[in-house]
């Protein structure tokens, strides 16, 4: 085997020619211009969609902190790949995203997002919401103890999240304090997802029983929107459980019922979908054991 050297830059990253040419057929650039990103104070700063690009790259290529963008800074053949004179050092993208207030950060994600999904040709959207916690090491802004089943100890961050579950596709979050509760700001979350996906319609709502409260279920209601709620165990349910009689079995060992149950802040009952499982017949089997060898996944 002959082995020569050439006169060329060359570099590792030489597989995002396919992604440059995936942007350009976007009109990325274009459209980055047009949301209303924060302007640069200098002439001599990089252009705000260079930089906005330029950090969507470092992430594709592994970096997972803003000083990993130094990685690439001298790398020619990924400049040329993306039409950049050279691409940008740690210290500009810091500079530029300080720049950022809240409502820049609001406004630029809204109209980025709503831009996306007018051109996602689907409807009827199924949309899930859940929260998690992330446990944070160092001093973070928003870091506070919190629920933190893995390392009580720890300070965390506790996100709010909604996804797209037919497409595997995230349609919104924010990020929280650690010491909030799981329905913390949710209506005004809720409020933000709807509106990036505007011109969309959502047809199905899905959530875990850390978002069932009354306020949550009445602006389901009010908007029209379909909704399955995990229903919060509280004693009132758990007793309805248990004296319920006909059951329909679905399979060995899993079998459903269906009534109806009404909170006392509540305006109206709601209809009340119950799962059980027998843990003697389905050993990994998860849910709250309310009855001898009975599970209820919440």
């Amino acid at each position: 085997m002959e082995i020569e050297f050439v006169d060329k830059h060359m570099s590792p990253w030489g597989g995002l020619k396919l992604l440059a040419e995936m942007l350009d057929r976007m009109n990325m650039r274009q459209v980055l211009q047009s949301i209303g990103l924060p302007e640069q104070g200098s002439n001599r700063g990089y252009p705000p969609e260079q930089l906005i690009l330029g950090y969507w790259i470092s992430l594709w290529c592994g970096a997972s902190a803003i000083c990993h963008t130094e990685l690439l800074r001298q790398d020619r053949t990924l400049a040329e790949i993306f039409n950049f004179n050279q691409m940008p050092g740690h210290k500009a993208y810091s500079r530029y995203f300080k720049k950022f207030s809240q409502r820049e950060n609001q406004d630029c994600f809204s109209a980025l997002y709503q831009w996306f999904f007018k051109r996602f040709n689907f409807d009827n959207l199924t949309l899930d919401f859940d929260s998690t916690v992330m446990t944070i090491y160092g001093d973070q802004e928003g870091t506070a103890k919190g629920y933190n089943s893995t390392k009580p100890s720890r300070v965390i961050h506790h996100p709010l999240m909604s996804f797209l579950s037919d497409h595997k596709m995230v349609a919104n979050c924010w990020l929280r304090p650690g010491n909030t509760s799981a329905c913390n700001n949710f209506l005004a979350f809720l409020e933000d997802t709807l509106h990036k996906l505007e011109g969309k319609k959502v047809g199905l709502v899905r959530a875990d029983s850390g978002f069932c409260y009354k306020p949550v279920i009445e602006v389901l209601q009010k908007q029209k929107i379909h909704y399955i709620i995990a229903a919060r165990l509280t004693s009132t349910v758990k007793y309805n459980i248990i004296r319920h009689k006909t059951w329909l079995v679905v399979t060995d060992g899993i079998e459903v019922a269906e009534t109806t149950y009404q909170a006392d802040s509540w305006a109206k009952a709601e209809r009340l979908i119950i799962v059980r499982q027998d843990s003697s017949k389905r050993k990994k089997a998860v849910g709250k054991l309310i009855q001898r060898g009975v599970l209820f996944p919440e």
